[in-house]
This record gives structure tokens, C-alpha cells and sequence, in this order.
């Protein structure tokens, strides 16, 4: 019965439009007044669920971003994309594709990845002949990338979720192969797109060209190196990286390419502080709603329910996935995955997956939601800037969708995409 009142009155609250930590938060607690405990339970819980010293990357990578957003950066990395694949079929969305890969390893938000490259790509698109809906296409998938390599806050939220078994160096690593490979798929799927509507190709501008564009977007890129190779090395801890790249981001904002301006530089703070805000209460919030999920054996359940169904890896693997697709539609990306990793981690490595390859298949799994409607706020940025209706992009991103799919299946049963690299380093 307890389980009942837990569900129960998230979905219900859920369905009315409640705010999802608020969802969280009410179920736990009424159903820990269902079962007779104390209520203060729940805000222990909730305090435990944010008293990480892990997560205070989370606010500086996002105020990283923010700055970056707001630097001018993105257009820097928009150019360089430009002369590097501008001259291929679709152009534009090659260009769009290689410039969420470039700014992904900056923001480490898909979010912001949608915002700042959309912002820029999508009227350019229109400008030139693309349809609206490829261009917000393009946009909203490409975004997902930036979920995969690092500065990727999402990862670090998962190492959490797991109990901080996981380390964040080589999640960071692990998602490195998964992020590209998922670029090269998109691009595929938009130059496949472009040939059957008849795009043009762009032009080569000549190396001579290329030089000074690509020295302009160097600093902007130096941030990635910096992130990956400092928490890789151990030079720093991925806290400490954070609080790096916030100095790095405000050093080459506002010294080098000299687009900070006092009011940006003020949007970006109290942005990032809005963000983590909501963030940090969404985790607290579901650290309680995960605790009691723990408390009633659902994971224990859930492993024992999932060997009723098949003794096969391959098809719980695949059960899983499914799984976290529908629940992507719903819910966004931080929630599910304090919820879904203490009941999908023991099934996955009962069934002899290793932690780090199951944190990218539920990243990349709980990405493709976020391009997902009811709930898929990167799908919604897009249309938002791509001026379009949700269904109006949905009929046509199929292809998209797919790519996205194929690289899912790709990364579920080929270990060494994510554990390969990862293991280089030890």
C-alpha cells in the first residue's frame, strides 16, 4: 500500500501540473506519514540529498556556461564550424551539428547548447531556404551531445545518485566516444535529409581562411582541454575543475574576445543562480522520493521481476531503454535519474554491466527525452526560436529520432564505446 501512496500521489499531483520537485517532495512525505514516521525524515533526507561536496560543481559548470553564453563564444564556435563542414550538403546543419559538439564541451547543457547555437543557427537557416522544422530539427538533437562529453553536470548527479561509487574522471571520459559518435550519426541523417529536400552545399573558404577563424574560437576551446585534462589527470577534482573554468570563462569573456559586458555579466550570475536553485531542489527532493524507494525494496523488485521476465541480457537491456524512453516523455532529465539509477543499477550490473557504461546509456537514453514531447524542454527552446509548433517539428524528426535510437542500441551492446577509453587512463 505504501507504494500505492507514493506513486499515486506523485502521478496525480504530476498530472495536475505540480512542479516536479514539489511532486517529489509531497509524495515522499505523505507517504512516510502513511507508514508512521516522522515527518523531519523527510528534510534529512532532502538536506543529505544536496550535502555532497561533488555537487557544488553543478552551480559553477552552469555558471561556466552561462558566461560563455553571454561571451560571445558561441559565435566564435559557429564560425569555426562554418569553414570546417559549411561546404557539405546541408551545410547549415552540418554546421549546426559540429557547432553543438564544439559548444557542448563548453556549457555542458543541452539547454543552453539549443539556446546559444539555435539562437544563431536557426534564422541563419531560415534566411538561406531551410525549412524551419530542419533547422529546429537539427538543433534540438545536436543538442543532446553536450549531455554526453564533458563539462557534463548530469554525470556528476548520476556518480551521486549511484553513492558516489562512480568516478566522475571516467564517466567524464566514457561519454567522449558515445558524444562523437552520435555527431557523425546526426550528421549523416542531415545530409541524407538535405540531398531529399534539395539543400545547397556551401563553400570551402581555402585554409588561408581557416587560420585566423580558428584561432579566434582557440581560447573558447582551451576550456574543454582544461576540464577534461585537469580532472582526468587529477590534477584537480571535478569541483575544482568547476571553479576553474568559471575563472577561465571570465578571463576570456571578458579579456580576449571583450563581449562581457556589466549587464551580461549580471544575467549570467543571477541566471546561474536560478538554475542551480531549481536543480538543487529537484535533487533533494528526489534523494527523499529515492531513499523510500530503497526503504520499500524496489530495486530488490525490480531485479528479481526482471529475471521473471528473461534470463537474457540482451533483452533486459533493451526492456530497460524502453523503459527510460517513456519515462523521458514525462519527466526531465535530473529527476529520472536520482530516481531511476538506485532501481536500474542493480538490474543492470546483476545482469554483468559495468556502472559506467550503464551512466551513459541512461544520459543518452534520458537526452533523446528531452527532444521528446509532453515534457522535452530542449524541443520546446527549439521551436521557441524556431518560431514552429511542437507537432509541426515532431512530424518530421523521425529521422533524427532514429539516429538517435541507432547510436542507443549501438552504445547498450558495445561496451567498449564507453569503456574503452576509460580504461586507457588507468
Amino acid at each position: 500500500m505504501e507504494l500505492w501512496v507514493l506513486f499515486g500521489t506523485f502521478l496525480g499531483l504530476l498530472v495536475l501540473g505540480t512542479p516536479v520537485a514539489f511532486c517529489l517532495g509531497i509524495a515522499s512525505l505523505a507517504t512516510v506519514l502513511y507508514m508512521g514516521m516522522p515527518p523531519f525524515i523527510v528534510f534529512q533526507r532532502l538536506n543529505s540529498g544536496i550535502n555532497a561536496f561533488a555537487l557544488m560543481a553543478i552551480p559553477f559548470f552552469v555558471y561556466a556556461g552561462d558566461l560563455m553564453v553571454r561571451g560571445g563564444i558561441a559565435g566564435k564556435l559557429v564560425r569555426l564550424a562554418a569553414a570546417l563542414v559549411g561546404h557539405l550538403r546541408g551545410g547549415l546543419g552540418q554546421v549546426n551539428i559540429v557547432a553543438s559538439t564544439l559548444f557542448g564541451g563548453v556549457s555542458g547543457s543541452a539547454v543552453a547548447d539549443a539556446s546559444a547555437v539555435g539562437g544563431l543557427m536557426i534564422p541563419q537557416m531560415r534566411e538561406r531556404g531551410y525549412a524551419a522544422d530542419y533547422g529546429v530539427n537539427v538543433t534540438v538533437t545536436s543538442a543532446i551531445i553536450a549531455l554526453m562529453i564533458p563539462p557534463s553536470h548530469n554525470m556528476i548527479i548520476y556518480s551521486m545518485s549511484a553513492g558516489g561509487r562512480i568516478s566522475i574522471a571516467d564517466l567524464f571520459t566514457a561519454g567522449i566516444i558515445p558524444g562523437l559518435l552520435l555527431a557523425i550519426v546526426l550528421m549523416v541523417a542531415a545530409y541524407v535529409v538535405a540531398r531529399r529536400r534539395g539543400y545547397p552545399a556551401g563553400t570551402f573558404p581555402g585554409w588561408g581562411a581557416m587560420l585566423p577563424i580558428f584561432v579566434g574560437a582557440v581560447p573558447g576551446i582551451l576550456l574543454i582541454g582544461i576540464i577534461f585534462g585537469g580532472v582526468r589527470s587529477g590534477v584537480f577534482t571535478a569541483t575544482e575543475s568547476s571553479c576553474v573554468a568559471v575563472v577561465y570563462a571570465l578571463a576570456v569573456t571578458v579579456l580576449v574576445y571583450r563581449g562581457m559586458g556589466w549587464r551580461d555579466f549580471l544575467d549570467a550570475t543571477f541566471g546561474a543562480v536560478r538554475t542551480t536553485a531549481m536543480v538543487l531542489l529537484v535533487i533533494g527532493s528526489a534523494a527523499s522520493f529515492g531513499w523510500l524507494l530503497a526503504l520499500l525494496q524496489v530495486p530488490t523488485a525490480m531485479v528479481e521481476g526482471m529475471r521473471a521476465l528473461s534470463d537474457n541480457p540482451i533483452v533486459i537491456f533493451l526492456l530497460i531503454n524502453l523503459i527510460l524512453l517513456v519515462l523521458g516523455c514525462f519527466m526531465d532529465m535530473a529527476p529520472l535519474i536520482i530516481i531511476t539509477t538506485p532501481i536500474f543499477l542493480p538490474v543492470v550490473t546483476a545482469f554483468g554491466m559495468d556502472p559506467v557504461h550503464f551512466g551513459v546509456i541512461l544520459i543518452l537514453n534520458l537526452g533523446i527525452g528531452l527532444c521528446t514531447p509532453p515534457v522535452g524542454s530542449v524541443l520546446f527552446v527549439g521551436c521557441a526560436i524556431g518560431r514552429i509548433g511542437i507537432m509541426e517539428a515532431v512530424r518530421t524528426i523521425w529521422p533524427f529520432y532514429g539516429a538517435c535510437f541507432a547510436v542507443l542500441m549501438l552504445v547498450t551492446y558495445i561496451p567498449a564505446l564507453s569503456l574503452w577509453l576509460p580504461a586507457l587512463f588507468r
